[in-house]
């Protein structure tokens, strides 16, 4: 009977900006919060409340407020009208400001304030949404500059299945923040410096001497040149020396040295870009070179404000809770990845002014960033979360990508599963299930060849985004082509396969939807018309809530449900040919915008036809 609040700094700045942005006014659950914080106000003049508004489980209404036992807590004992909970309960629905959204309230049990919506204000804002467009359901969210650090693969090594999560998890997010109106850098912190490159530069001066008169064919597969020089490295001590030279040369800043590594950077970015082409997703690359200048005087800042000890050869930061400290200079004098991470800390705050700065990774990492995160507290670079919101940072970490066996998801030859061949093979494999149902249903005359690859590639690729994004992240999850490409179920397929009937519904229908949003009105009149209608009401409290809490499950679980309650929708109400076939084409619409607008998000390409 509890539900998500948002943080008290959080619920006001979000309040405050309901008043400011026109159209938008919040979720549902924002608005109904703002009511039910005028009753509080008024009810308890001298208590600072912040509501406690949630979607309702059981039967008895729609949204519930659930204050009254908490103010009954502090009003015990004291000499107050309010005798028990329940009277705590009517008396914030008699201060209730009156409003069109609310068409009826009760008190159940020890307080809890039932909420049911009027159906004809339902109606009203999915018509509003149709008109005006999906951007006004758009949830206000306190954060206004987000910093997604996301992807982030090492150059000269081929992007693999241990990078999927990562790039899927940090584009939805950034989608969901972007559709939020927050103002979000993409951040891809590519791994472009340290020991590895004066190995690969070495092997290029050794191997091509006339290297910058052949170009790139010199370095051919960069994932091969790759293993040809780790080889050296690891088998011949005086290559091994000559290597670690080229480091310091590199470091130095010596021409021909950047000039080389300039050029592998290139190829491997270019390489990348490939990947994140087919996966629809936008990067800036921002990488660990790029904050190597600002390392010096990060530390510079941290030592004068007694951060920085020396401890067995090495600097590090003590931090309290943690049994080891933070190292930030190697005995060897050398950076390492968290005073790298702390320059890019101190940038991001101080160069990007980000005021949420979140680090999508596997949860290998979590403890690395807990202590670089706690290391800025104490460098007195972000507030204490209990007093202050933002700026923030937040660690999304992730499980683990499995094969059948319950292992780390590998080839035959235990190899890590090259990003490229996994996509091909899962649009190679839409598209032979794709030609299959086709040819059944004596339906594929009707496509072009260009349809046919779309398609495949919509489905294919939306397959194993969707595989990844329905799991809490948190979890490892089995990647299995079968259950994935399954046309039943909660899988991509099954959702894309929905949105593509509900499109032939309203294209039979032989009506200009334009015209009906125009001319036509929804009424839920049918008990499973207006469950389908709250649930649509719904979504930019779903977007709010997987934003706020960084869990991109929540809105693959909405997605579904909402198929769902389509489903039911449609089997117990005529559409075509009924007396409320304009509100019931009106539905069919306003559900295909949401389901859109939810496959946008998760970064999947819709399906028309089938």
């Amino acid at each position: 009977m509890s539900g998500e609040t948002l943080a008290p700094a959080a619920t006001a700045a979000v309040q405050e900006q309901i008043v400011q942005d026109g159209n938008r006014v919040g979720s549902v659950k924002q608005q109904l919060s703002s009511l039910f914080e005028a009753s509080l106000r008024a009810t308890f003049p001298e208590l600072n409340i912040e509501p406690m508004v949630a979607a309702c489980t059981a039967k008895f209404g729609d949204y519930q407020c659930n204050n009254a036992m908490g103010i009954w807590s502090k009003l015990k004992g004291a000499s107050s009208e309010f005798k028990n909970p329940k009277s705590i309960g009517q008396g914030i629905i008699s201060n209730l400001p009156p409003s069109e959204m609310i068409e009826s309230t009760s008190v159940a049990g020890p307080g809890f304030v039932n909420i049911g919506l009027s159906s004809t204000w339902m109606a009203q804002s999915i018509q509003n949404m149709l008109s005006n467009g999906i951007g006004t359901w758009a949830p206000l969210l306190p954060a206004s500059r987000v910093l997604v650090d996301f992807s982030s693969p090492n150059i000269a090594k081929e992007m693999h299945v241990g990078h999927l999560r990562s790039t899927i998890i940090g584009d939805t997010l950034a989608r969901m923040l972007e559709f939020s109106n927050a103002e979000v850098f993409r951040r891809n912190h590519v791994g472009d410096w340290g020991t590895q490159f004066g190995m690969l530069i070495q092997h290029l001066f050794e191997t091509f001497p006339n290297w910058e008169d052949i170009g790139e064919q010199a370095i051919g597969d960069l994932q091969e040149f790759y293993k040809a020089s780790k080889k050296r490295f690891d088998e011949d001590d005086l290559f091994k020396e000559r290597a670690q030279e080229a480091v310091v040369r590199l470091q130095s800043g010596e021409e021909k040295y950047r000039d080389a590594w300039k050029r592998i950077c290139e190829i491997s970015r270019r390489e990348f870009d490939l990947v994140y082409e087919r996966l629809g997703v936008h990067l800036e690359v921002k990488g660990e070179s790029f904050y190597n200048p600002y390392i010096p005087e990060v530390l510079k800042e941290l030592s004068r404000k007694g951060l920085i000890e020396e401890s067995e050869g090495a600097r590090v930061i003590f931090l309290e809770g943690q049994q080891i400290p933070l190292i930030v200079v190697k005995r060897d004098g050398g950076y390492n990845y968290a005073s790298t991470d702390l320059a890019a800390l101190w940038y991001r705050l101080n160069e990007e002014k980000a005021d949420w700065m979140i680090y999508v990774t596997d949860v290998g990492q979590s403890l690395h960033f807990t202590m670089v995160f706690s290391a800025a507290k104490r460098a007195g670079w972000l507030p204490d979360s209990s007093i202050q919101a933002f700026p923030k940072t937040s660690h999304v970490g992730f499980g683990l990508v499995l094969g059948s066996d319950g292992k780390r998801f590998r080839t035959r030859s235990s190899e890590v599963v090259r990003l490229v061949e996994l996509l091909d093979e899962a649009k190679n494999r839409s598209k032979a299930e794709l030609l299959k149902r086709l040819e059944e249903s004596g339906k594929l005359a009707e496509w072009t060849d260009e349809e046919l690859e779309k398609t495949a590639e919509a489905i294919g690729y939306g397959a194993v985004k969707y595989a990844d994004l329905k799991n809490n992240r948190l979890t490892n999850y089995t990647f299995s082509f079968d259950q994935m490409l399954n046309d039943k179920g909660n899988t991509a397929v099954y959702l894309l396969y929905a949105h593509a009937r509900i499109c032939s519904i309203i294209r039979k229908s032989g009506k200009e939807i334009d015209d009906l949003k125009k001319t036509g009105r929804i009424v839920l009149g049918h008990a499973d018309e207006r469950i389908l209608g709250l649930h649509l009401i719904r979504f930019a409290e779903i977007v709010e809530e997987a934003c706020t809490n960084l869990l991109p499950n929540v809105l693959c679980e909405y997605l579904y449900d909402l198929s769902d309650k389509f489903s039911r929708f449609y089997a117990s109400c005529q559409v075509v040919g009924s007396p409320e076939e304009t509100s019931r084409l009106l539905l069919c619409e306003a559900t295909a915008v949401v389901m859109r607008k939810c496959f946008h998000l998760l970064g999947i390409q819709p399906v028309y036809k089938i």
